[in-house]
């Protein structure tokens, strides 16, 4: 495979020795496009189009939770952040803005890797068999994968729609939180239990019609999550 075939990783970072780090670990399986701050990484994910964009939070001129903003404004491209920043609610707020992944730093090359595989597959995974599935209102094309709330289109990120297709060929069936950290973020991920949480609320947001009482994604508690086809 040619340089120019391999899948483009836009590097969003404004020290250095992290770039430099991670276009050596990435450099073999991957092409590495670098961006210094957060204005520059927002105009390289639109005019060069990667396929998946590593985010630091702490930059130099605007926060990297803009930085998702601004892209996930146009685009669903997938998004891994990776920052010095540990703390759940910051993990949670990055989830809330979009992001697909977040890893600490320091990071461990294998596990970074693998993490960007699945958000890779993901991105770009087509199903062979036209197929629809419905519930209460909600339309999903396997095929086109895209959804509709009766006759609206809904736009989903990559990680949402994934979740929601996980959901809806299980329905009324519970899926527990690590089968649904499994299926939608990877083995990996198993322990970034607040994962599920952001992404339902996400789903409920955009398709049920009092998310503070969902009647087509149920809670379980202490468990998990249903997706109801009747009540």
């Amino acid at each position: 495979m040619t340089n120019d075939l391999k899948p483009r990783i836009l590097i969003i970072d404004d020290e250095a020795q992290m770039r430099k780090l991670l276009s050596l670990t990435l450099g073999p399986d991957f092409k590495v496009l670098e961006a210094v701050n957060g204005n520059e990484g927002s105009t390289h994910a639109a005019t060069d189009r990667p396929d998946l964009v590593i985010l630091d939070l702490g930059l130099p001129d605007i926060g990297g939770l803009e930085v998702l903003k601004r892209i996930r404004d146009w685009s669903d491209i997938p998004i891994i952040v990776l920052s010095a920043l540990d703390d759940p609610e910051t993990i949670s707020e990055a989830l809330d803005h979009g992001a697909d992944d977040y890893m600490t730093k320091p990071f461990e090359a294998r596990e970074l890797k693998a993490r960007i595989k699945v958000c890779l597959r993901r991105a770009i995974k087509k199903e062979h068999e036209s197929n629809v599935v419905e519930a209460r209102g909600i339309r999903l094309d396997l095929t086109l994968r895209m959804v509709w709330k009766d006759e609206s289109e809904i736009k989903l990120t990559s990680t949402e729609y994934d979740l929601l297709k996980f959901l809806m060929t299980n329905s009324n069936k519970v899926l527990t939180n690590r089968q649904i950290l499994k299926e939608v973020w990877g083995p990996l991920s198993l322990e970034n239990v607040q994962y599920p949480r952001v992404y339902i609320r996400h789903l409920r947001q955009k398709l049920e019609s009092n998310p503070d009482e969902p009647k087509l994604i149920r809670t379980v508690p202490g468990v998990g999550y249903r997706l109801t086809t009747k009540d």
